[in-house]
């Protein structure tokens, strides 16, 4: 029996470092990701800081930077022209969202039964939040969760009806309400800043290294799956009810 409780101290020690490496470096499975990241030279504008290490293909990545994304035929622009510096934001996300390959401690199931995928609680850096909501504030538009409940009956987003367009403010009174509930909570308003490496950019310039490597390194090493860990405790369990 000695020889068994050997075995279980030794998993539970390499459970958590195996388990951080399978949230490194990998790709959500939707539509639009590739399976595995790799260089694309050719992303455009946006896009760009994550050329030499991306899941998302050219192809993705302009179709990011259309008034009517292809990628789900969703406007930004429902409640009339968005300002520039606005729009600008929402292209960073979508590129964030579909390149980045740093997104793995936050990636979940969004059906047990099925196999998409999604993010949830991304922890966004205070800087990114705050200029994200200043540049919207005199943009428009009509709902707080952008995630659903659209009228889709002309094959793009329109304001359901008796839905009012107001600006921003009126639906995000925060910068955290609009980082958390522009997407059904796929990202989280964290209060650390940008140089404390314990959250993520949502944007980086192309010249500087990635810094969210780092960041899902921290946060992969500090929570491992819990249904490995949850295995190995049963496990025990029923060793200690043998002896």
């Amino acid at each position: 029996m000695g020889r068994w409780w050997q075995l279980v101290l030794r998993l539970w020690t390499v459970v958590p470092i195996w388990a951080g490496d399978e949230l490194l470096n990998v790709c959500m499975n939707t539509k639009h990701h590739k399976r595995e990241p790799g260089p694309e030279d050719q992303l455009y504008d946006e896009c760009t800081p994550w050329k030499d290490n991306a899941c998302c293909t050219a192809s993705t990545s302009w179709e990011a930077h259309l008034d009517v994304s292809l990628l789900y035929n969703f406007s930004l622009i429902h409640c009339g022209l968005m300002m520039p510096g606005c729009e600008k934001h929402f292209i960073q996300a979508i590129c964030f969202y579909e390149c980045s390959p740093n997104l793995g401690p936050w990636i979940r199931k969004m059906d047990l039964a099925g196999p998409g995928e999604r993010i949830l609680d991304v922890p966004l850096c205070q800087e990114d939040c705050e200029q994200w909501w200043e540049d919207c504030r005199t943009s428009y538009t009509c709902k707080s969760n952008w995630h659903g409940d659209w009228d889709w009956s002309r094959g793009k987003n329109r304001c359901p009806a008796r839905a009012v367009c107001h600006p921003f403010p009126h639906y995000f009174p925060t910068p955290a309400d609009l980082c958390e509930k522009i997407w059904s909570n796929s990202f989280k308003a964290s209060p650390e800043g940008r140089n404390s490496g314990r959250c993520l950019q949502k944007w980086f310039e192309p010249t500087q290294d990635n810094p969210n490597v780092a960041v899902a390194h921290l946060f992969a090493s500090t929570a491992p799956p819990w249904e490995v860990s949850y295995s190995l405790l049963a496990f025990s369990l029923y060793l200690s009810f043998l002896s």
